[in-house]
């Protein structure tokens, strides 16, 4: 250890100990000023370059039309594609509390139709009024085919 200090001292630099509980104490001669900049500079390096995901949401009713579900079917593959969350939040007014199966099916013609592009995160569930909904990017990449078509085909068959 005194060995250690003196070369230290000899060369202007700090006598660090990396490893205190082993035996003998392992010690390095370093500028420990300098290392806790680059590390400093490494963290704020590696935060810059990591990507924060947001939450998107995406607004729909029990009755919404084809096309208009279409619509916020692509600006949901497009959240999706640039790494976002999406929420799908099912709005319910008087009466249509009755038929909650209408916007179960709205969420599973969802489900199907962005099954390729992200995975269920959080199932269809009641919270009041609304029903809620959320997907995460999938990682694995599939195809990308139309949603027109899973959501015309799932119409067709009602």
């Amino acid at each position: 250890m005194e060995e250690g200090r003196s070369r230290a001292r000899a060369a202007g630099l700090d006598l660090v100990e990396v490893a205190p509980k082993a035996k003998p104490p392992v010690c390095r001669v370093m500028d420990y000023g300098k290392w806790m900049y680059q590390q400093k500079k490494k963290e704020q390096k590696a935060r810059s370059h990591s990507k924060q995901s947001e939450l998107k949401e995406v607004r729909l009713r029990p009755k919404i039309d084809i096309h208009d579900l279409t619509i916020k079917l692509d600006k949901a593959k497009q959240f999706l594609g640039e790494g976002h969350k999406v929420q799908f939040t099912m709005l319910f007014r008087g009466r249509e509390m009755t038929h909650r199966e209408l916007g179960m099916r709205t969420m599973d013609r969802v489900r199907e139709s962005l099954g390729e592009q992200g995975k269920v995160e959080v199932m269809p569930r009641m919270l009041g009024r609304r029903m809620t909904m959320v997907l995460t990017p999938d990682r694995g990449g599939g195809s990308n085919s139309s949603a027109v078509s899973v959501v015309a085909a799932s119409k067709s068959g009602t």
